[in-house]
């Protein structure tokens, strides 16, 4: 199984291009992005040493299709996608923030907790609160979007007071990430599942705050399975999910959290396949659509051309 885990192309009109941990983005005239999404994987941010087959596919259609579903909320920065592992959109102004919002006390936000925090990101919690509990309504827990390394968490009242983004945008922001989060979960429990928590991203086009990057996928969010939620939750159980935390508990319990000294445990070709096979499952779970792989003879030179003829028409 072919898996593409980096790109170094050259379109037309290219200005520079920028590796993240899991995309390839390129700026073409300074006004469009070229966004692939690779099958490199990376928990507690570092960027794991094995692929994982179609997950670029599976982030890339998934992404698209909420993309899509809520433009009427927020506009956003797509414009076409044309290649199963590429989207061609509007460049933008990244916000340094990532909008994280959480309908349930689960992941990190959990492990903090557990250790004794009452209160994530200015947003006090209560006591007595269980993993995976479903919290009173969902709430905001931004993070700094840091160059490299990790992002840091951080409240409201700091990111205004530090100039980070103004409170007037912030607003907007809080408003739209709340309201994508409520259609997300809608649509979500239409396919029998709940989103659990996710994070948006946005950007300044023209003075305008449009939706940036992906939503929804299992890179950005996680979502247990509603019919089992209750009886597993009762029973103290741990929940049946589509995320990425599943890798990142494989990897906690082979002694890796991303810490200095710390080595990524052996990914071997079996271990790869399940991966994709999860993430495969999420996107049949929660679009309803059978996954369809592309054809994966010569990744490179498909998104080359298919990029090509796409950018040639804007």
């Amino acid at each position: 199984m072919n898996t593409l885990t980096n790109t170094d192309y050259s379109f037309k009109g290219q200005k520079s291009l920028y590796h993240g941990k899991v995309r390839d983005v390129y700026d073409i005239d300074d006004k469009y992005l070229v966004m692939v999404a690779t099958d490199r994987i990376s928990a507690f941010d570092v960027i794991l040493p094995e692929g994982i087959p179609y997950k670029g596919q599976v982030l890339n259609q998934i992404a698209a299709k909420f993309l899509d579903a809520t433009a009427d909320i927020v506009p956003n920065w797509k414009i076409a996608v044309p290649d199963p592992m590429v989207t061609v959109g509007l460049k933008c102004e990244p916000l340094k923030i990532e909008m994280i919002v959480r309908g349930y006390l689960a992941g990190s936000a959990w492990r903090e907790y557990a250790a004794g925090k009452r209160e994530i990101c200015g947003v006090a919690l209560p006591e007595g609160l269980r993993e995976n509990e479903r919290l009173p309504h969902p709430i905001l827990t931004p993070t700094t979007k840091a160059d490299a390394g990790h992002d840091e968490n951080i409240s409201r009242e700091e990111i205004i007071a530090q100039g980070i983004v103004p409170e007037d945008v912030y607003e907007q922001v809080e408003k739209y990430a709340l309201a994508l989060f409520a259609r997300g979960s809608e649509m979500a429990a239409d396919r029998g599942l709940i989103l659990v928590d996710t994070k948006y991203e946005f950007g300044l086009h023209d003075g305008k705050v449009i939706l940036i990057d992906e939503i929804h996928t299992p890179d950005s969010s996680r979502y247990f399975y509603a019919d089992e939620y209750a009886k597993r939750f009762e029973k103290g159980e741990e929940q049946r999910q589509l995320s990425k935390e599943f890798v990142r508990k494989w990897l906690i319990a082979n002694g890796f959290m991303g810490k200095p000294g710390q080595k990524v445990p052996e990914m071997t070709p079996e271990y790869c396949k399940e991966v994709s096979q999860r993430y495969i499952e999420l996107y049949e779970s929660i679009t309803g659509e059978k996954f369809v792989p592309a054809d994966e003879a010569d990744l490179a030179a498909r998104i080359y051309d298919n990029t090509e003829k796409c950018l040639a028409q804007l």
